[in-house]
């Protein structure tokens, strides 16, 4: 679409909370459009809610949806160095319970919003985020669709798969250190055993943080941006989101890659 026929987005922080913790969103939306659309939850990486995710969700906006980016370390929680960050995210991966309490109450509150319509609703994730939005479609929640973007892929709990109702895209980089041949095969056995309409995508030569530009250029570090994979896998996206709410795609506007 040119710039003079998009609709104005609404972007806005958005606090909320999961019992005592008060927690701080990101809601973007375009002002014209549909009284109700699909909405999509995204969840961030280990620093918590930031640019990237920010970004994806006004991309998403761009489309025709309702995103709103989940905060699961509560307001103020931004860790801004790697030790922070592993710090923090550990807390919540070694937590599934909490973890899956956190996802919940943005899913929770994305459905509150007057323009969503709760009975087409996603979720994604970016590496941590992932993992947390693999982990809300173990717990049964009521999803259309779950993508992981190099995501880890693990879980203690593998029997979980049975409650997925959600299908599952999960984009992969093939040559990804941080979650490796192992995990996959074990994500990809526990998919078969739960009976879950799922997709894997790898790849070439992507590793982790395929799609944030943050994440610098070397590969050897283990995570780098990879613009072709970052490209694909939005383009995949795109493709899944299509299928799921099984209906025409809403308006194709915006960028697909940052």
């Amino acid at each position: 679409m040119a710039a003079s026929d998009r609709s104005p987005l609404e972007t806005r922080l958005v606090e909320y909370r999961q019992q005592a913790t008060v927690l701080e969103g990101f809601l973007a939306y375009e002002k014209r459009g549909p009284g109700r659309r699909p909405g999509i939850l995204v969840v961030h990486e280990w620093n918590g809610v930031g640019r990237h995710v920010k970004e994806r969700a006004e991309q998403l906006a761009r489309l025709g949806y309702v995103a709103f980016a989940a905060d699961l370390y509560g307001k103020g929680v931004r860790p801004d160095n790697p030790a922070d960050a592993a710090a923090t995210a550990n807390i919540y991966k070694n937590d599934r319970v909490l973890l899956r309490a956190r996802v919940r109450a943005g899913l929770e509150e994305l459905c509150r919003q007057e323009n969503v319509d709760p009975a087409r609703i996603a979720a994604i994730g970016y590496c941590f985020g992932g993992m947390a939005a693999l982990e809300l479609a173990r717990s049964g929640a009521d999803l259309k669709g779950v993508v992981s973007f190099h995501g880890a892929l693990d879980t203690p709990t593998p029997q979980d798969a049975k409650n997925i109702h959600a299908k599952v895209l999960a984009l992969h980089g093939a040559d990804d250190p941080w979650v490796p041949p192992a995990q996959v095969a074990q994500f990809e056995e526990e998919m078969r055993t739960g009976n879950v309409d799922w997709q894997l995508v790898k790849y070439a030569k992507a590793v982790h943080s395929f799609t944030n530009r943050e994440a610098g250029d070397d590969p050897t570090r283990g995570a780098a941006y990879n613009a072709d994979a970052d490209r694909r896998s939005w383009e995949h996206m795109k493709s899944f989101f299509s299928e799921i709410f099984a209906e025409s795609k809403p308006g194709d506007g915006g960028s697909t890659a940052i």
